[in-house]
């Protein structure tokens, strides 16, 4: 049985039944190219190949010793790895541009060659007089790092082979261009081909490899998604043009947690790592005002405390504006609505802004009473005491759910000198924080114990 021929656009990657002028999904023209199935030989023969040792789960009795990790130096980088960078390990880093990715790189090029690893810095985008012009300016001038400008894939690799480094950085993927596919650079057929050669390259030599992808609009690392599947490990890299604060994310880790951050602060001699995020971030708070509201939460391993700022304001327009920095918008949107249906408490004819302090992106369901909170606070025009931290999420009956990691929440709040917390009811509190617990059941008590309305 022949098997049947399907045709794939190389710019965006979707798979198409014929071939056709123009991609429907996409709108590029010319784009669409034969993808051969694989061939199954010839008929009533099978195809010679390896036959490879398997073992059982019983047999391995003795266990296996951690992969060996070194670590750059760079305190917030190696806590995002996972400990450090794993031998024959592939790392994909996406970022927005002018975020900083080639410059957190550069720097840690140069921490890793000074920490004894045979490191190269290949770079698609640049000119070599321009990389070192930057490595001046953070004072890595210095540095026993090998630069390369290139972006033919074959010569890269042919280069790998004979060098072969401890370290590859590759800036950036989209820039490679592989002379078997017919397609041109940036492509999601040139991405795809260029982060497997790649990768494979890394797990056949031992060498690490770090790639650089740009972001599309919406935030996702431009090309086909089986690239993030190829790699070991997904960083993004976070931040607002407007604030000094970046964060490196991890959202795909297969030798550490992932959800783990790094925080830094962009400077004018590069990236500072921030050793105490959460004294940053609660930096420039004044003052108690109404709809400021401190959030006790945990990024990866990492407690952080971080102010969430809210607006209510009336509006003269029909539909009342919904306006989110930081945060999930269809979330705001329910606890609105619960507190709305639960607690009588409307917010028709009012405009809602909801601002996370410092660029921070948060995710984690245990902001929603803090949200809450920050929204009481800005309708009913009362400030929050400034010792007092809040966490716990909220359900659509309304009532108030425990949390993980409340110890550590409460801990890192004493810290930096809080001294009561709102929290839900039946969480672990551990009794050693030092803080004054106020426990809540429902959002309805929530509002009339703090607030006073309902």
């Amino acid at each position: 049985m022949v098997k049947p021929t399907s045709f794939s656009c190389t710019a965006c990657g979707a798979v198409h039944s014929r071939w056709s002028g123009r991609c429907e999904a996409c709108g590029e023209w010319n784009s669409i190219v034969e993808e051969a199935p694989l061939s199954a030989g010839p008929k009533g023969k099978t195809l010679g190949g390896k036959r490879g040792s398997v073992l059982s789960l019983t047999d391995l009795t003795t266990e296996e010793a951690p992969p060996l990790r070194t670590q750059s130096g760079i305190g917030e980088l190696d806590r995002v790895l996972g400990g450090g960078l794993v031998p024959a390990s592939a790392v994909l880093v996406g970022g927005d541009p002018g975020i900083g990715k080639s410059t957190l790189l550069l720097q840690a090029a140069a921490q890793f060659a000074r920490a004894g690893l045979k490191t190269f810095y290949v770079s698609g985008e640049e000119a070599s007089a321009q990389v070192r012009m930057r490595a001046q300016r953070l004072g890595l001038a210095e540095a026993p790092v090998k630069l390369a400008t290139a972006t033919a894939l074959r010569d890269i690799l042919t280069t790998l082979e004979s060098e072969r480094p401890d370290l590859v950085i590759i800036d950036s993927i989209q820039t490679m261009w592989s002379d078997t596919v017919e397609a041109a650079p940036g492509s999601v057929a040139q991405v795809r081909a260029a982060a497997y050669e790649l990768t494979t390259f890394a797990k056949r030599s031992g060498t690490s490899v770090i790639l650089v992808g740009h972001v599309t609009k919406d935030g996702q690392i431009a090309g086909p998604r089986v690239v993030e599947h190829m790699v070991d490990c997904v960083l993004y890299f976070e931040g607002e043009r407007g604030h000094q604060f970046r964060i490196l994310r991890s959202v795909k880790n297969r030798f550490g947690p992932a959800d783990e951050i790094g925080v830094f602060e962009m400077t004018g001699a590069g990236l500072a790592e921030v050793a105490n995020p959460s004294a940053l971030f609660l930096s420039g708070r004044g003052a108690p005002s109404p709809g400021s509201v401190v959030f006790s939460g945990i990024e990866g391993t990492r407690p952080l405390l971080v102010e969430i700022q809210a607006l209510v304001a009336p509006t003269p327009q029909a539909q009342p504006r919904r306006a989110v920095v930081g945060w999930d918008n269809a979330r705001l949107a329910m606890i609105l609505a619960v507190l709305e249906a639960r607690c009588g408490i409307p917010f028709a004819g009012l405009d809602v802004y909801l601002n996370v302090a410092g660029g921070l992106k948060i995710s984690e369901p245990a902001a929603d009473l803090a949200v809450a909170a920050a929204l009481l606070s800005a309708r009913e025009d009362t400030a929050l005491p400034a010792d007092t931290v809040v966490f716990g999420e909220i359900s659509l009956s309304g009532a108030l759910r425990p949390v993980g990691q409340t110890e550590n929440r409460l801990k890192e709040a004493q810290k930096l000198g809080f001294t009561a917390a709102i929290t839900p009811s039946g969480g672990k509190t551990g009794g050693e924080s030092g803080l004054r617990l106020i426990q809540m059941g429902d959002l309805t008590a929530f509002v009339g114990d703090i607030f006073g309305a309902g």
